[in-house]
């Protein structure tokens, strides 16, 4: 059965309607997003590697995790579930920090449109051991710890997910560690 997902006015607001993800994307409806940056305490941060099979950006560098909001949980949730999911990471409600919420309007084709309200996380650990990850190869290709300076040289890239506005407050985020 398809991921539902809670429609939200352009504020952010749900309206009452529940479509599926594809309908979503069809109909170019507004809905949330999680983005989560796990970071370790030398300011090293997770990325992912989106898997060739996506609809979107296939193949291409982000943070550590996105993913959709289902219908009914809070972005929170939401955020523990897809860690979980997609790399196999066991967290807590409490080991997550809000960032901040940003909204993107983006048409990917005629039956692809994104408009999507951002919820953004930090996760801060001790360590991240890399092994350790099970990944989700539906989601992700592969993973990777970057320093400050290799994500500045991935975000200049043209191989990674568009997000210029998480970007930059992550680098700042990394640089104040």
């Amino acid at each position: 059965m398809e991921e539902l997902i809670d429609v939200l006015d352009e504020n952010g607001y749900k309206t009452g309607e529940i479509f599926t993800r594809k309908k979503i994307h069809e109909l170019g409806l507004w809905h949330k997003i999680i983005v989560v940056s796990i970071i370790d305490k030398n300011g090293n941060l997770l990325m992912q590697q989106r898997s060739y099979s996506k609809e979107n950006n296939p193949g291409e560098w982000d943070t550590s995790v996105a993913g959709h909001v289902s219908s009914g949980q809070t972005s929170i949730e939401a955020a523990i579930r897809e860690i979980s999911e997609e790399l196999g990471i066991q967290l807590l409600e409490t080991d997550l920090q809000y960032l901040f919420t940003y909204k993107d309007d983006i048409t990917v084709n005629k039956n692809y449109l994104d408009k999507q309200i951002y919820d953004c996380y930090i996760v801060n650990l001790d360590s991240i051991d890399i092994n350790s990850i099970k990944i989700q190869e539906s989601e992700v290709h592969s993973v990777k710890l970057c320093d400050v300076d290799e994500f500045k040289r991935i975000v200049s890239s043209n191989n990674i997910v568009d997000r210029p506005e998480l970007f930059e407050k992550l680098i700042n985020y990394i640089n104040k560690k």
